[in-house]
């Protein structure tokens, strides 16, 4: 791996152990066996470091969100159906259980956002990113095919949830909301709606 590899694993891993405010330029330059000049050659300064390296743990998150983890499973479950919304949230569940410390710097990113607003600029476009990466989980339409209707609805929608699972599943596991408890919720919800 070349330096900028280097950095990202270090900031990374120093963001596990140590979050987003208590990591110093020197803490990554150390776990990653670099230098400090490197930091802004590669990223520019080092929020905007911890912010690619906070970006990459949520990807890799996420990449574990879809049923079955290669896509089988969602060849079984037919896109919009309450069967895939129950299977992606059973895996959404599951990551957030799993990873515990990346959701937990997540909200500290949130609380401290009007402390930091490059920090917070960069989080929000990569929000929006993250919307329409939900949607295919749940509709089965490749990301670049999604309208920007979709992604400012349904994708809201879908980001909305997850915020809120993550919540319940941070502050008290044994009593947060379990994917079948959700689809039962839509279900009803949806039965419920009447035109008009």
């Amino acid at each position: 791996m070349g330096h900028r590899e280097d950095l990202l694993e270090g900031a990374k891993r120093c963001l596990l152990e140590k979050g987003f405010l208590r990591t110093t330029a020197r803490d990554i330059v150390k776990e990653s066996g670099t230098n400090l000049a490197s930091i802004g050659y590669h990223y520019g300064s080092k929020d905007a470091l911890l912010v690619q390296a906070y970006v990459a743990l949520i990807e890799a998150t996420g990449h574990r969100f879809e049923p079955g983890g290669d896509g089988e499973a969602t060849k079984s479950t037919p896109a919009g159906s309450l069967e895939r919304f129950q299977a992606v949230w059973t895996n959404i569940v599951e990551a957030v259980g799993e990873s515990r410390a990346i959701w937990m710097l997540s909200f500290e990113l949130i609380l401290q956002g009007d402390r930091m607003p490059e920090v917070r600029r960069m989080l929000v476009e990569a929000e929006e990113q993250g919307r329409s990466g939900l949607l295919p989980l749940f509709n089965g339409i490749p990301e670049e095919e999604q309208g920007k209707e979709a992604v400012e609805t349904e994708g809201r929608f879908y980001q909305t949830l997850l915020q809120g699972l993550m919540v319940q599943w941070l502050f008290n596991p044994d009593t947060a909301t379990d994917a079948a408890q959700l689809t039962e919720g839509l279900r009803r919800v949806i039965a419920g709606v009447k035109e008009g």
